[in-house]
């Protein structure tokens, strides 16, 4: 009973935290992108800045409602939004805030992330089919070949991560980029992945996880001037609003692996024992808004790319680009 009661209140707390984090990205993106545009953005609901907006906009999909098309696989095509958003939430059991501060802890924390997160192509596939909808299945294709042409770049990413840490759990990976690179006199230097040779595997990581996002330039699931926004054009209401929710708490989910893995996680200099428990979800959540403020700040600037440009970019490039990555990653950790 006690297990049962703790696994409630985690899902819980977790929902409650990933939710919220989703509506500050939103708003986030609503205040970057007008400023990039040089608009005012939302400044009616909530004051002068308008900080309201993302919790209007969620009431006023609340209010919508929920159809489904006539020939539609009805249990198919209601589930599927809910499996996408859950293997988003999925990914934070294994997420460190500190060291002490993880639900689960495991030895193979990278294999169960990469896993869990890759059910959403499943999710997207069966609202696409399940539609009746030629518009929605094409989404649902076209976003299928996407996120399989780019999680293969985006493993090979973390594989490089991998063999440079020498273990598979999270937690490990950040102790690896806390231990001491050099010492300057006394005082002793820690760097993340980063700044350790890892520069070529966290663009691949991060170019991978904006096609992962489907987000602009990688937009072509959800193309509106041609797929009437695909796989989700027959949502509507709360089966809609939890689509949505999944894209920004997906944002906030992989920025969390890219923090974790390339920037150190809850590491900061200076910042160890009690004080790296204390002080460590700051750090944490301050490295992944610099990441969601970066894919905010692609998705405003880069123009979408034709799907035989998006498929050579992951075939030709990213995927050779990674291989070469861990060649040289090998290479360093056999010699030094």
């Amino acid at each position: 009973m006690n297990f049962w009661l703790l696994l409630v209140i985690e899902v819980v707390v977790m929902l409650l935290l990933v939710l919220t984090s989703s509506l500050v990205v939103i708003y986030a993106e609503l205040k970057a992108g007008s400023h990039m545009q040089s608009r005012i953005g939302p400044y009616y609901a909530g004051g002068r800045w308008g900080w309201a907006q993302p919790l209007a906009d969620g009431l006023k999909f609340l209010q919508k409602e929920d159809l489904s098309p006539t020939g539609a696989d009805k249990t198919v095509y209601g589930f599927a939004p809910y499996v996408v958003l859950m293997s988003t939430l999925a990914i934070f059991v294994v997420i460190p805030l500190g060291p002490d501060l993880v639900a689960v802890d495991l030895d193979v924390g990278v294999y169960f992330v990469l896993a869990i997160s890759s059910l959403s192509v499943l999710g997207i596939l069966m609202a696409g089919w399940s539609s009746a909808n030629k518009y929605s299945l094409m989404g649902g294709l076209r976003a299928a070949a996407q996120l399989i042409a780019y999680e293969l770049p985006l493993v090979l990413a973390v594989v490089a991560v991998v063999v440079q840490a020498g273990t598979m759990s999270l937690n490990g990976i950040v102790e690896a980029q806390n231990d001491v690179w050099f010492s300057l006199g006394s005082f002793d230097v820690a760097l993340p992945f980063v700044l350790r040779g890892q520069v070529l595997g966290f663009a691949i990581f991060m170019i991978a996880a904006v096609a992962e996002l489907s987000r602009i330039p990688f937009d072509m699931p959800i193309a509106e001037s041609e797929l009437t926004m695909g796989y989700l054009t027959e949502y509507s209401g709360i089966r809609f609003t939890m689509f949505f929710l999944g894209e920004y708490a997906s944002m906030v989910g992989l920025s969390a692996i890219a923090a974790t893995l390339f920037l150190g996680g809850y590491g900061f200099p200076g910042v160890t024992g009690t004080w790296a428990n204390i002080l460590g979800p700051g750090i944490l959540i301050g490295k992944i808004a610099v990441l969601v403020f970066l894919i905010i700040w692609i998705r405003w600037t880069w123009p979408r790319l034709r799907e035989d440009q998006l498929q050579s970019m992951a075939w030709t490039w990213l995927i050779p680009l990674a291989l070469l990555n861990i060649a040289l990653i090998a290479g360093f950790k056999v010699v030094f």
